[in-house]
């Protein structure tokens, strides 16, 4: 399509678009049924039916929020460091934000996908995407916690991951930028991009036990931008399809040149036979650089290593492995349902939503029915991958997801509202209105073959009147339905942290028994742990002074310190004694250049803190604990370099240092 034809496409879409929202009910009121309140309502004492893990988009964390109530209960941090947590703060967990570019305390979380077994949600963790500098991290759904980030080579973006597959054999993640390979001379002109660039699809192996994840092959795929993803389920277990758009391998103004071709590209990956092809040794090592990073539940912290090769499968040598199915236009969502026998292709510019069978693109590739081939790779026919279309579904499809009753879910971007229609009859059921512009929608086990379809939530980009306004930046929003019978209904609006992207809802029942509650002391292999307050100490070892202290309600110990001199480097070590659910303490210290950490009963943290000047540093406990909670604290105190003042500590007592003692050359210690 020529620009100009282009450009009025555009302008058509977006007079519809105001002509279908100037139908809206005028205010929230028209919209919403009068047992609303009821079905949102979840009483005092009284627990929500679904956890809702919401992305945190550009704050690079996780939401965790309550379904039908929209409470907010936990905002886990993955790339972002958080003062809140102390969470890339902590000595443990700063490895955790360790790249091969080095320390990036931050990424844009897009999406994330809850792991499988037999297709169907198993509760254990949860992947998530960082977007900017490519990573995958998995979070553990018992603790609600970062357990493992792993840096993804060969990619720049990362948008179109992590996508799942139905017994989590893998977490799949696409490049959303074609670049020069890790391997190749990237110092080249960027108008050489056809020549140059390239895209990949990584499958990332979590072990079935532990979770730990390992890079098992990448596939190379031409320079395309890779969107978003889906796995096959049921018959089409084993393929995974990828929504393509620049398949025109523009490199400049995308906006236009991006959007010149009718048609882009589902790509469908027979990881099957790309596992035939490894174990046949098609697979080649390159020297690629990327850290790989766990967080040690036993010792309490992080470890980084930088790992130095991939496995790489290049179609080119190993055919029937991928193949591209026509989809208008420049698709973004692609969606499996329950079964696994429709693919649905939504294509952000078009005017209907595809649906392809499975069945048929297994035909076609038997038959070769293909409309030639791209860079190499059969390009299959439109028509003979095709079950069907949606006419005149909205305006904008973007993401499609399931109520396991015959029934899909589309968010309309332009037009803004979700529409339902049925799987079988592509018939249009019905429409409500979202508010505004909705991006992603979920429904509880909705990309899953279990879906319970009893609510679909929107996660909307505008929220323009709908809250009390907070300056140039208004808060971020969902929306929850209900869809238990054949109409939508408006039930409750709720702000997000962040910007919601992606989000999957599970079932509270699979998470609430398995939470962890506390850290056994005992079982604490902190190399700096005090198991009680008769082992705490503070040591010297040149300019490093290491703190062993303990917290428990309500003293820290030790709680007076003396000898420590300006040049030196002092490392608070802080177990928390606590061996009761819901008492972690928190710990700062004045002036230090850092954030609190916050120490979970029967866990060790530490806290690094570097003395700029002479003088008294008070340090406290920052999460309330007891009634006597602001007496939790304690002093520090500085001396200039070369001092002659003894290392002293003690809890209880006043053991202060003498003014010029005789043996000052020596540490000295005191037990508390």
């Amino acid at each position: 399509m020529s620009h100009r034809k282009l450009m009025a496409s555009l302008a058509l879409t977006a007079v519809a678009a105001g002509a279908l929202y100037s139908c809206k009910p005028k205010g929230a009121q028209a919209a919403v049924s009068g047992d609303a309140a009821e079905k949102a309502y979840v009483a005092p004492g009284k627990y929500d039916e679904f956890y809702n893990i919401v992305s945190g988009g550009f704050n690079g964390q996780l939401g965790i929020y309550g379904i039908p109530s929209g409470r907010l209960f936990r905002v886990v941090p993955v790339f972002s460091q958080s003062t809140e947590s102390g969470y890339g703060f902590s000595e443990e967990t700063k490895p955790m934000l360790n790249t091969s570019h080095g320390f990036v305390p931050w990424d844009d979380l897009h999406h994330l996908a809850i792991s499988e077994t037999n297709g169907e949600h198993d509760g254990r963790w949860v992947f998530v995407n960082g977007n900017n500098t490519p990573r995958i991290a998995r979070i553990d759904l018992s603790t609600f916690r970062t357990a493992e980030i792993i840096e993804i080579p060969n990619s720049a973006g990362n948008h179109s991951s992590p996508f799942i597959t139905e017994n989590s054999e893998y977490v799949v993640a696409g490049t959303r930028f074609s670049v020069p390979l890790d391997d190749q001379n990237g110092d080249v002109p960027i108008n050489t991009y056809k020549q140059n660039f390239r895209g990949t699809v990584s499958f990332i192996h979590p072990d079935p036990t532990t979770g730990n994840m390992s890079i098992a092959f990448q596939i190379k795929t031409p320079g395309v931008n890779f969107d978003l993803a889906r796995a096959g389920k049921g018959k089409s277990h084993g393929w995974m399809f990828f929504s393509c758009y620049n398949t025109e391998k523009a490199n400049t103004l995308l906006e236009v040149n991006a959007s010149a071709k009718d048609k882009d590209f589902i790509m469908a990956v027979n990881w099957k036979k790309a596992e035939e092809y490894l174990k046949a040794g098609k697979g080649k090592k390159e020297a690629v650089k990327y850290a790989h990073n766990v967080y040690n539940e036993s010792t309490h912290t992080a470890t980084s290593t930088m790992m130095n090769e991939v496995t790489t499968l290049d179609p080119k040598e190993c055919p029937d492995m991928l193949y591209f199915i026509p989809c208008p236009k420049s698709p973004h969502g692609c969606d499996t349902d329950p079964t696994g026998e429709y693919i649905v292709g939504s294509g952000k510019l078009a005017a209907l939503i595809p649906v392809f069978s499975f069945t048929k693109i297994q035909q076609a590739i038997a038959n070769k029915t293909y409309d030639g081939d791209y860079d190499g790779i059969p390009v299959i026919k439109y028509d003979a991958a095709l079950y069907g279309e949606v006419q005149k579904p909205g305006l904008g499809p973007l993401h499609t997801e399931f109520d396991g009753k015959g029934n899909a879910y589309t968010s309309m971007f332009v037009s803004s509202e979700i529409v339902k229609w049925n799987i079988k009859d592509l018939k249009v059921l019905d429409r409500v209105p979202t508010y505004y512009s909705i991006g992603h929608l979920s429904i509880p086990g909705g990309p899953t073959a279990k879906p319970y379809g009893k609510y679909v939530i929107a996660y909307n980009k505008i929220t323009k009147d709908r809250y009390l306004p907070t300056g140039p930046e208004l808060t971020q929003s969902a929306q929850l339905y209900d869809i238990s019978g054949d109409k939508m209904k408006l039930i409750l609006d709720f702000p997000t942290n962040g910007e919601p992207h992606y989000a999957e809802a599970i079932p509270a029942s699979m998470l609430m028994s398995k939470q962890r509650k506390i850290y056994k002391i005992e079982e604490n292999m902190h190399p700096f742990v005090a198991k009680g307050e008769g082992q705490t100490k503070v040591v010297r070892n040149g300019n490093r002074v290491d703190v062993y202290m303990t917290a428990i309600r309500s003293h820290l110990t030790p709680d007076n310190i003396e000898g420590v001199k300006i040049g030196d480097e002092v490392f608070f070590h802080v177990t928390n004694l606590e061996q009761d659910w819901d008492v972690p303490h928190g710990f700062a210290v004045k002036g230090a250049n850092n954030a609190e950490i916050l120490i979970m009963p029967g866990e060790t943290q530490t806290l690094a803190f570097k003395p700029d000047r002479v003088g008294i540093f008070p340090f406290y406990c920052t999460d309330f604990c007891s009634a006597l909670h602001q007496e939790m604290q304690g002093y520090l105190r500085v001396s200039p370099a070369g001092s002659n003042v003894a290392l002293l500590f003690s809890t209880g007592k006043n053991n202060g240092a003498t003014a010029n003692p005789a043996d000052s050359s020596k540490a000295k210690t005191t037990k508390p």
